[in-house]
Parts: C-alpha cells; structure tokens; sequence
C-alpha cells in the first residue's frame, strides 16, 4: 500500500520546520513592532493604502469566486458526501454547532461594530450626502455586505476542505492537506511547510486584530462602569485577562469550554438584540428588517463587484472599510475553517454549505438591523453625540447606545461580559487551531496537547499588544489586510484542489453503480430464510462471522496472492467477545489500496422477530471510505465473496478511470484508522 506521508510515524509530534518557521516570523515582527513603533505605524498605515489602491478589485473577485465555489458545490451532486467515512454522523447538535459557528466565526468585534459602522456610513457614506433616508437604507445594506454571506463563503471553503482531506481522507489537519490532488506527496516538503506557516501568520494576524478591537472595547465599558482610564496600562491587564481565560478553556477541549462559553454567547446575545428590539419602536424596527433583508439581496450582486473605479473620493473609504473587511474575512479563513472542520465532522457537504452560510447570516442581519437602524433613529431625534462617536471613538458607541434605554448598569455590565466572553472564545478556539496546525496528529480525531495551547494562546497576546503599541486600530486593519494577500492565492488553490478531488469521488461513485450485485446463486431460498432470521440473534451472527465471513476472506486473499496480488487479511478482536474481525487489504504501487473489512455493531434483537439474545452483532462492511451500510448477517461463504469481488471489481475500474483523467497519483490512499487498527494481526 503506499502511503502519502513516506514517514508517516505512529507517534504525535511537533511539527520543526512550521512550528520554528512561525515563530521566527512572528518574533521578527514583534521586534519592529516595539523596537521601532513609528516606523512600523507608518509603514502598516502605508501598506493599507498600497493594497487598497492595487489589489481592491482582486479582493472584490476573489470574495466573489469564494462564495460562488461553495455555493455551486453544495447544491451540486457533490453535496451529499459525507466530511468524514460514509458511516460517520454529526458529533454535536444543530443549537451547539450554531452557537459554535456564531462565536468562532464573529467574535466580539460584532459588538464593535454593531451600532457604530451602521451609523458612519449614515453619516459619512462612501458616495451622497449623509444623514438622509437613502443614506441609512444603504448604510444597513453596506453593513450587511461587510458582515454577511460573502465573507461566510470563505469560512465554509476552508472548513469543507480541510474537513474533506482530513476527515475523509485521513490526511494531516493542516492547510497543506488541501494541496494534495495538486502536488501529492510534496506536501509534506517544503512547499507544504511554506503554506502552513502563511496560514498561520494570517490566523495569528487575524485573531490579534479581533482581539485588539474587542480589547479597546472592553476597555471603555470598564472605564464606564468602574471609572478605570483607557489606555495601554489597562489593554495590557485586559490581554492578559482574555489570554488567561481563553488558555483554561481550550485546555478543558472543544466539548466543554469552547462548547459551553459559545452556548453562553449565543443565548446572551439573543437576549441583548430582544431587548433592544422590546424597547425600541418593534414595529417599524421590524419592518425596517424585513426592507433591509429584500434590499440586500437586491443589492448583493452589484455591490459584491463596486470598486468605485469612477469615484475617486470614495477610494479611501473603500480601502478602509470593505477591503479592510475582506483581508480580515481572508486572515480567519484558516482559522475558523479548522475550527468549523472540527467542529463539522460527519455532516454532508450539502448540510455544512447551507448551514454555515445561511445560520449566522439570520442572526448577523438581525442583529445588525435592529441596533442599526435603533441607533440611527437615536440620532435623528437629536443625539449627536452617538454619531459623533460612531466615527470618532467607535468603542464608546454601544454603551452611549444603552444609556437611552432602561436598565443601562444590567444592559452595559451584560455587553462587557459578552465582549469577554467573545474574545475568550476567539482566543481560544485560535490557540487550539495553531496548535493543530503546528503539530502531526496521528489521528486527526485529536487535538495537539495542552502545552503547545497555552503556548499560542500566549503569542496571540504578545501579538495583540505589540499592534496597540503601533498604533491602534489603524494598524490593526492594516496588518490583518497585508498578512491575507498571500494567503488568498493559497484559498484559490484550495478550490482547485478541492474539485479535482470531489470529481475524482464522484467518479467512484459512478463506477460502484456500474458493478452489478451478484444474485444469491446456488442457495435453496429456505435456507436463506433461516439464516436471515438467524442473523439477528446472537448465535447466528457469530456463527456468520465464523464460518462464512472469515474463511470467505482468507480465501480470497490466498487466491490473489496466488495470482500475483498484495493481498493480506488481518484481524482485530471483537471487544467483550472471543471473536476476530477480519479485514482484507490489497494493496497496489502508487494507487490507493483495496480493504474490506468487517465492523460489528452491538444491536438489540428487533421487538418483531423471536430472540432470546439481549444483543445481536450487525456485521458492518467498511470500505477505506467508510461502511457502506450493508450488514452481512445470514450470507455464505460464496455470497461474502461475491460481494466482496463485487468492490474489488469496482475498486480496479475507480483506478483505471482515475489512471485515464491522470488524476491517480494525487488521490490519498491512506486508509481510514477504524480499518487499520493497532491491535490487528495478520490472519492465518
């Protein structure tokens, strides 16, 4: 069998040449950054400007190719495979998975933004004049623009890929994997080292602007709630506080930290927006969704392409705003694609596309409609300070908002806990992918362990604060806008990547429904009445096991062997039980190999059929893609063989079709860890 990986090791290690490579980066840039703070905040400001003037439109394209990708991939016949074996499920449920995918993928920088960028483009539109009626109906659109479905498309690209390679075909966690249909094994060289540390320079970036913004944020709540001054002193003690809480979270894992604390955000959140909305005029705020919703969608093609190339004047807001948007939707790619990838395992390509575009959208758009258009409102009826702040002093915005409702001290003591309870989210979900994408994981079921996640949750700190120390907000944006450009060349090879794959599936696909099932010749049909009914009773699935799949499999295997093939079987013991499971492989140079195995399924005898068993076991066939849901209980010897030449037959057509595209070099044949377990012997 060949492997991808040549030195493939059966232990969990550090990843050398990513891990060092990164820091080496990120070290480099925290000298600059302190040691020479003036110089960096020119030059981050200048490079803001350079990309915004030379690379909008490629932003503008590249967010449209993105978006249009997954979305023609999920609703086509590649929508219904599985991120993961063909048996596997869903591990979390569709109000954890929303939550998760709601905090991973927003953060806190939501509540930044949530009243002050509706209210700047009201007052200061990109084109018009300000403060009108036009001017808020587009300045809600353009909010939904920045936030919305066009920068979920590229969350969704890299979760489905690296969900895809990872889960399904159990390579590495890492970027790189979704390069392997391009350069195969030179993955794992030095091209693929060279992708992974870019994707970690951007999610490092990323994540330290989030948490830049949400720290500037929590700053002022504390400043007024408890009268703390704004400033350095304070943003450090709150880093320092946000990168504690977030390095106990992710070393307590994805189900119980990272998990509960997204529960915690989504309930707080939809309790903060019914508020607003309760106390606000609900109807006309409803109505004012319902036109801003329809708007949206009116406006989305046009907008997605305006670059404002025959509006100069514009040109600085459209560096500042949209392209600053789409280089921090790029800089997360990464990052909250592992993440919505581990999180995501089992689902259909169809379910995560839909569901990870369009659950956050409802709640962005909610959310974003009601402060807006409240916060607008507030300033039409004469509190100019709220503008004034919108555009000045963003981080001040929302508590000046909740002064003009009831129960200020529960409502700004409640948006200061959820701005932590973001960022700890943001943090620690960021530190757990760094670590993952620095480390070689046996088994991509498994996280790096927990040292190497306090590590990063540190160096996301100490990246955060180097950027405050440069100069604010603006470097902040400007940073996150410059390390994204590479990284958006590696997205549009991800796409490739993932096509060329998806083609060579479902060509597998087509294959297997060209194999015709072997009918069950020389059988008496009442002896196959009794073994099907024998099969669901312990015995009788035992005694299928034993005396039918077992030796059909050993036979098999000695006559390929005979005939020039690498076929072996091997086995692994039924737990609680004295039976061996058998697994037959063969294998084939530089193609992927061939298994069919056998994984029993502990089941209760049905309450329609006569047992006396508390159990029965359901012999499960597992191909390399996962089991395929057919139970062999009650076949004979020649009916598991025909059935297993039966997949072999289609597997030599898969790989002679694969062979014809020229596809066949580029296809992981590692196969998956359930079919090639430890503790399996070789049969005799």
């Amino acid at each position: 069998m060949t492997h991808p990986h040549p030195d493939n090791e059966s232990v969990n290690r550090l990843n050398p040449a990513v891990f060092h490579g990164s820091v080496a980066g990120i070290l480099l840039f925290l000298i600059y950054a302190i040691a020479f703070t003036d110089h960096a905040t020119a030059f981050f400001n200048a490079g803001l400007d350079w990309i915004g003037n030379t690379f909008g439109w490629y932003y503008m394209l590249a967010v449209v190719a993105y978006l249009l990708f997954v979305v023609l991939i999920g609703f086509s016949r590649f929508g219904k495979i599985r991120l993961g074996p063909d048996h596997s499920r869903p591990e979390f449920s569709l109000l954890s998975w929303s939550a998760m995918l709601f905090a991973a993928g927003l953060g806190g920088a939501i509540l930044f933004f949530v009243v002050s960028e509706p209210l700047t483009h009201y007052l200061n539109p990109p084109l018009g004049e300000g403060g009108t009626a036009e001017a808020q109906r587009q300045a809600i659109v353009q909010t939904f623009m920045h936030w919305g479905i066009s920068g979920w498309g590229l969350y969704v690209l890299m979760g489905m890929a690296l969900a895809y390679f990872s889960y399904r075909h159990r390579l590495p966690l890492a970027i790189r994997s979704t390069l392997y249909p391009l350069l195969g094994k030179r993955i794992y060289g030095p091209i693929g080292d060279a992708v992974d540390i870019a994707a970690v320079l951007a999610t490092v970036f990323g994540i330290a602007t989030a948490l830049g913004i949400g720290v500037m944020q929590m700053n002022y709540g504390l400043t007024y709630l408890f009268g703390i001054p704004e400033g350095l002193p304070a943003q450090i003690m709150l880093i320092l506080l946000v990168v504690t809480l977030a390095t106990l979270s992710v070393v307590s894992g994805v189900k119980r930290g990272i998990r509960r604390l997204s529960e915690l955000n989504l309930l707080l959140v939809a309790g903060l927006v019914l508020f607003v909305l309760l106390q606000g005029d609900t109807l006309r705020l409803l109505n004012a969704l319902v036109m801003n919703t329809g708007d949206y969608l009116v406006a989305l093609t046009g907008k997605s392409f305006d670059t404002y190339a025959y509006a100069p004047e514009a040109q600085g807001w459209f560096s500042g705003w949209t392209v600053f948007f789409w280089g921090w939707w790029i800089a997360w790619a990464p990052f909250v694609g592992l993440f919505l990838a581990r999180i995501s395992r089992g689902r259909t390509i169809r379910e995560f596309v839909a569901g990870a575009l369009f659950i956050p959208l409802i709640f962005v758009m909610v959310m974003m409609s009601v402060f807006g258009n409240s916060g607008i409102d507030m300033v039409e009826q004469g509190l100019v300070v709220l503008g004034d702040q919108a555009v000045n002093r963003p981080p001040a915005t929302i508590y000046t908002f909740l002064e003009q409702l009831p129960m200020v001290g529960v409502t700004a003591t409640l948006v200061l806990i959820l701005s932590i309870v973001f960022f700890v989210t943001s943090a620690d979900s960021g530190a757990l992918v760094l670590s993952n994408f620095t480390y070689v994981l046996r088994d991509v079921n498994h996280d790096a362990p927990a040292r190497l996640r306090i590590f990063w949750s540190a160096i996301i700190g100490l990246i955060t604060l180097a950027l405050l120390f440069a100069g604010g907000l603006r470097t902040l944006q400007s940073a996150v806008v410059i390390a994204a450009l590479p990284f958006s060349a590696i997205i549009f090879l991800t796409m490739f990547s993932m096509y060329r794959s998806l083609k060579v599936e479902t060509g597998k696909a087509d294959v297997r429904h060209q194999v015709i099932a072997s009918a069950a010749a020389n059988s008496d049909w009442r002896e196959r009445l009794d073994r099907t009914l024998d099969g669901t009773t312990q015995n009788g699935a035992e005694a299928t096991l034993r005396h039918a799949i077992r030796p059909a499999l050993l036979e098999l295997a000695e006559e390929l062997t005979r005939r020039g093939q690498q076929a072996s079987v091997t086995e692994r013991q039924v737990e609680g039980t004295l039976l061996l499971c058998p697994t037959l492989q063969v294998d084939f140079e530089g193609a992927p190999s061939f298994i069919y195995g056998i994984r029993p399924q502990r089941m209760q005898p049905p309450s329609f059929l006569p047992a006396d068993d508390d159990y029965y076991l359901r012999l499960d066939v597992h191909l390399a893609e996962g089991g395929m849901g057919q139970d062999l209980n009650g076949y004979t010897r020649l009916q598991v063989v025909h059935d297993a030449l039966n997949e072999y037959q289609r597997h030599l057509r898969f790989l002679a079709h694969a062979s014809a595209e020229g596809y066949l070099a580029n296809i992981p044949s590692r196969p998956s860890p359930e079919d090639t377990q430890p503790q399996a012997e070789p049969a005799g």
